[in-house]
């Protein structure tokens, strides 16, 4: 877990932004540990693509460098590939992943680092979601109430993160890629990226996402982002209703982030446990029209019959992620 604080820093800092077809609040918060690790983007309107919107999360750990990186760069990435152009999004998210990675070991001061960073993000183009994922940071949506995953994080015991790693020279021991890293992918991390035997997305640790298509519907509500320190704590399942229920009291998506956050701030730290990590939340309200206050009343309506039970697959593994599509 690393070094922690005797008291947590619970000073968030917190941002709000809005169009007509977004309300959008993000809040980040060290929380006990030593320094502040996370990063976080949201841009309602890409200036080199207006029709779309980036929204990412960067959890960094070893270093708050690569994830400052990342959240500088990877939106300026992703536009600019030639699958971009041809409209193929998705491959597009991929390869920039990848790219990224090549532009921070030619970076004379990162290419040495030993930091890394998760990499969840969210593209929305013309009524079509892109949510990569790469490494334990997490995105779900609200549908009509329902619960919709949008990413499943990337651990060490996964069978096909063990078997990639495995191949490539690595081990898990403990939960962890060479008894180290308690996540199979991420951006930087390179000592865990040197088998010249293997390409980019074959490496012990890789930056290559995994990449979840959905149509947006009227039915949808809002999309929470997040990074492990707040689903170490609640379920998919208990973050959906912790944010539906504030919304449909009204509350400012920038003030349930910081409300989700403090409900997932451990009270003491001494075993360096749950609730004890950086912790940063971006809540996506999708308000078409620009009416926050529609979206009030359908979230203060109750959760639809078999809302919870529909959940109970709640999962965040990639073997699960296999099982359900």
């Amino acid at each position: 877990m690393g070094q922690m604080l005797s008291e947590p820093v619970t000073h968030k800092e917190t941002h709000s932004l809005g169009s007509d077809a977004y309300r959008v609040g993000s809040s980040c918060m060290q929380g006990w540990r030593v320094t502040m690790e996370d990063a976080h983007t949201h841009i309602l309107s890409l200036p080199d693509d207006p029709s779309a919107a980036f929204f990412a999360v960067f959890d960094g750990h070893g270093g708050e460098k690569v994830a400052q990186y990342a959240s500088r760069h990877l939106h300026k990435v992703v536009v600019r590939r030639p699958e971009y152009e041809k409209g193929r999004v998705s491959e597009a998210l991929k390869q920039a992943c990848l790219e990224i990675d090549r532009m921070m070991l030619a970076d004379e001061v990162l290419k040495d680092d030993l930091a890394g960073t998760t990499a969840v993000s969210v593209l929305i183009r013309d009524g079509t979601l892109y949510c990569a994922n790469v490494g334990d940071s997490r995105a779900i949506a609200s549908v009509g109430g329902q619960l919709e995953v949008l990413s499943f994080d990337h651990k060490p015991n996964n069978k096909t993160e063990v078997e990639r790693i495995t191949a490539a020279g690595g081990w898990v021991e403990g939960n962890r890629v060479n008894g180290n890293l308690a996540l199979s992918r991420a951006l930087g991390d390179f000592i865990f990226k040197r088998n010249e035997e293997k390409t980019p997305e074959e490496q012990v640790v890789t930056a290559y996402p995994d990449v979840e298509t959905r149509n947006i519907t009227k039915d949808w509500e809002f999309i929470v982002m997040a990074c492990d320190g707040i689903w170490d704590v609640l379920t998919n399942q208990e973050v959906l209703e912790f944010v539906r229920t504030r919304i449909g009291q009204n509350m400012e998506p920038e003030d349930v982030c910081e409300e989700l956050m403090t409900r997932c701030l451990a009270p003491d730290c001494q075993m360096g446990g749950l609730g004890c990590d950086n912790m940063t939340v971006v809540l996506i309200c999708l308000t078409p029209g620009g009416s926050y206050s529609e979206l009030v009343a359908r979230c203060a309506q109750p959760l639809p019959p078999g809302a919870a039970t529909a959940a109970a697959g709640d999962s965040d593994t990639e073997e699960d992620t296999n099982c359900l599509l």
